[in-house]
């Protein structure tokens, strides 16, 4: 299915080496990153990529202060039923390239949607770059958590009939993606109906003391240490969801989100993911840890051996009920509530109460909502 993300692994404990030699690294580090971060300033855009329902678009972000590019999947209802809106899952990429899986994730989400499996929704798929960890860079060259937080996900609830809502919201990803996802997710809980974390890492306390078993060569990871967190310890830290959960446990808890953890037996990030898995229970937040037995670090092996537990998990997360978009605050039915949010927003918008998405708040917005009025079926 998915081929192989890499993740960002290593067998050195760069920590405990002697401060001088701690020096060096860091001297090391700053010249690679030079080459590594020269080069991301420029990756905002990828090559677009061709499949059944698969668009290639762009998008002005304010953050990045240019132009950035992302993929989406659009089943067919979204043609073929022009009044209702959608759910939308945001997968997010592993590190070393950031088209990666992108096809082989679009024909496995569209065969379920075919199937029945999951409803259908839409498939974004950001652009993360090869290594920016879904995190805004200590140096502010890449700041990728804002890009896809306060620009992303606006930019596609104005262009496209999504449930504009948390509870049309689910966010997944694997490897680097699935540490991204636990990033995002736990930081902002008003954003998302379910968080997952596939084959997560880097989720240790420490990014230079990585389990053995790494294909990322020293150099290079350090010069991502650098690039990413500048090399300090308190910042990555600061970024890590570990943290991140800690300090939002609350919110999460109330916000009950549906977050599941997936990974494979044989993956050398087990550990850190059992780990986080002690403490989210330790900190009382509902969630799931699936360790599949015989799998490695693997995507596609990790997504088609959870079966059916993957498709419940979407289910369980996303607001069914919210299916049309007259129903504007996805209550299960459109009724006076609708009405009076048109009435609130009349005049210019894109935004869910813009019906027939012309632009404008207006008399034929409240037309269709009339002849919706009642239940949702």
């Amino acid at each position: 299915m998915m081929h192989p993300m890499p993740s960002i692994r290593g067998a050195h404990r760069f920590p405990h080496v002697p401060a001088a030699r701690r020096v060096i690294l860091g001297v090391i580090a700053a010249v690679l990153c030079c080459c590594i971060g020269s080069r991301a300033s420029a990756q905002w855009t990828t090559a677009p990529l061709s499949a059944p329902g698969l668009e290639y678009r762009l998008f002005p972000s304010a953050a990045a202060g240019t132009t950035v590019s992302f993929h989406v999947y659009l089943p067919p209802a979204y043609a073929n039923q022009p009044n209702r809106r959608f759910p939308v899952l945001y997968w997010l990429h592993g590190s070393g390239d950031p088209l990666g899986g992108i096809l082989q994730a679009t024909s496995f989400f569209s065969s379920a949607m075919g199937q029945g499996r999951i409803p259908p929704m839409l498939i974004v798929f950001p652009n993360g770059m090869n290594y920016s960890m879904w995190c805004n860079s200590r140096n502010g060259v890449v700041p990728m958590e804002t890009v896809v937080l306060d620009d992303l996900i606006p930019h596609v609830d104005a262009t496209f009939r999504t449930i504009a809502r948390r509870n049309g919201r689910i966010v997944d990803g694997f490897s680097m993606g699935g540490a991204g996802a636990g990033r995002l997710g736990f930081r902002r809980p008003d954003l998302f109906a379910g968080i997952s974390m596939l084959g997560a890492g880097p989720i240790q306390t420490d990014f230079l003391d990585e389990p053995p078993g790494s294909a990322i060569p020293p150099k290079q990871r350090l010069a991502i240490y650098e690039m990413v967190w500048g090399s300090d310890p308190l910042y990555y830290l600061s970024q890590n969801p570990r943290t991140i959960v800690t300090d939002r446990a609350e919110a999460v808890v109330a916000a009950q989100i549906r977050v599941r953890q997936g990974i494979g037996s044989l993956d050398t990030l087990l550990t850190m993911n059992q780990e986080f898995d002690a403490l989210l229970t330790g900190l009382g937040v509902p969630h799931s840890l699936t360790v599949l037995p015989g799998l490695d670090h693997n995507a596609g092996a990790v997504l088609n051996t959870l079966g059916q537990a993957n498709w419940d998990f979407y289910n369980s997360a996303l607001a069914i009920p919210c299916r049309l978009a007259a129903d504007i605050d996805c209550s299960g039915a459109v009724n006076g509530a609708d009405l009076a949010a048109i009435l609130a927003n009349w005049g210019p918008g894109h935004g869910p109460e813009d019906l027939d998405g012309d632009g404008l708040v207006g008399g034929s917005d409240i037309a269709q909502l009339l002849s919706n009025w009642g239940p949702v079926p």
